[in-house]
């Protein structure tokens, strides 16, 4: 649940129906006709049907569907290009969809900016014009307008081309100058349709990335389209999955995975490489730890017997000092009375709760457990190598 707080954008039970006879056609979608029917009986199409969801403050919320699944009416219904048949849009709790002209413009040009699959620059002014043109509308000065400019050009890494011209430029610079126009702007909400679509693949990852790395200090709050679902992965927070205009399901990248909602979210997942959606943290089981101090090999493998585990990490205080095995410890308790310190073993693999699961698969062929730490080093978790690959089954839709 969101922090009601933090919440920038959040949408109420929101409808579009195109056509000339709206309450006809939201009627018989209430009656549980589908969008063919409906269509058929009324010439009306359903765009998008009930869509509730909320999108906290730096969060990027993706919405992830094929097309005509209503993703880009929704976008367009968050910056009232679009009004909705019935429902609330909300930001900043400012609700969009029923106020007056005024005070949706100047929610437009105070909160939102938006960041388009074509690049829509304008071929005869240069680079730091078509950042700066939404600046010069709202009647910021030519000075204040280039340093703004400036400083978005060098946020994504094209400083040294502002006096360019777009078709100097390549397609994945040219789309890195229409996320600098977004920037410019000091939007607090950007809402990005397809922007990455029309790049070749190799460019295309490499703006996902860049994207994850403004966002790193940014901290803006981003509404972002697309028809790929590992694009959805790679970038989501959270995650919607729309098809004929209705949310089929909505959560993180690890739950859509792993838990899809029906059929059509398990075939879309079906294909995903999971060790590259889960992370340590999804895997870990709760951290159990021996204490050099005050545990003997004998105290050992009665914790290790009562827990099912063949391996524990010693520490001492919040330090992790190595690792001991069920046979190393035996084997200790036979030949010299069982001191905890001749069986353990300081080279053992750890990770962090964000590491991904294909990076684990080289520590897991060790067959000790991995420790799962915190950024001093804390124990949080232990992954045991089974537990790796056992995630990385396919699930079955709930």
């Amino acid at each position: 649940m969101q922090d009601r707080t933090n919440i920038k954008v959040e949408a109420r039970s929101i409808f579009k129906v195109f056509g000339q006879k709206p309450d006809e056609a939201l009627g018989l979608l209430r009656d549980g006709q589908t969008k063919e029917e409906i269509f058929a009986a009324t010439g009306n199409t359903i765009g998008v049907q009930d869509a509730s969801f909320e999108v906290g403050e730096g969060q990027i919320f993706v919405v992830m569907g094929l097309s005509g699944s209503g993703k880009s009416t929704l976008v367009r219904m968050i910056n009232g290009l679009i009004a909705p048949t019935s429902g609330q849009m909300l930001i900043d709790g400012t609700d969009v969809a029923n106020c007056a002209p005024k005070v949706l413009r100047d929610v437009r040009r105070s909160k939102i900016a938006m960041v388009f699959q074509h690049f829509a620059l304008f071929p005869h002014m240069t680079v730091a014009d078509n950042v700066s043109y939404g600046l010069k509308i709202k009647g910021i000065g030519a000075d204040e307008r280039r340093r703004k400019a400036e400083e978005a050009l060098a946020q994504v890494s094209l400083g040294a081309y502002a006096d360019s011209y777009p078709d100097e430029l390549s397609g994945g610079m040219q789309q890195r100058v229409g996320l600098a126009r977004g920037l410019a702007s000091e939007a607090e909400i950007l809402l990005m349709d397809e922007p990455f679509s029309a790049l070749d693949p190799l460019i295309r990852r490499d703006m996902q990335e860049e994207l994850l790395e403004l966002q790193r200090s940014l901290k803006k709050t981003i509404i972002f389209i697309t028809h790929d679902l590992n694009e959805a992965l790679i970038l989501g927070d959270r995650i919607a999955i729309m098809k004929d205009g209705r949310f089929v399901q909505v959560g993180t990248a690890e739950e859509i995975v792993d838990r899809p909602a029906d059929d059509y979210v398990a075939a879309f997942t079906s294909d995903i490489d999971r060790s590259r959606v889960f992370t340590a943290g999804s895997v870990a089981a709760p951290a159990e730890a021996l204490d050099i101090r005050t545990d003997t090999a004998e105290t050992a493998i009665a914790r290790m017997e009562a827990l099912g585990r063949d391996a524990l990490h010693v520490t001492e205080g919040d330090a992790i000092l190595g690792i001991v095995a069920y046979r190393d410890l035996s084997a200790s308790l036979r030949e010299n009375g069982g001191a905890l310190q001749d069986a353990l073993v300081t080279d053992f693999p750890k990770v962090g709760r964000t590491t991904q699961l294909f990076e684990l698969y080289p520590l897991a062929e060790s067959g000790l457990p991995i420790a799962v730490t915190d950024r001093k080093g804390k124990l949080m978790g232990v992954v045991a190598p089974q537990d790796v690959f056992a995630k990385l089954a396919t699930p079955v839709a709930a």
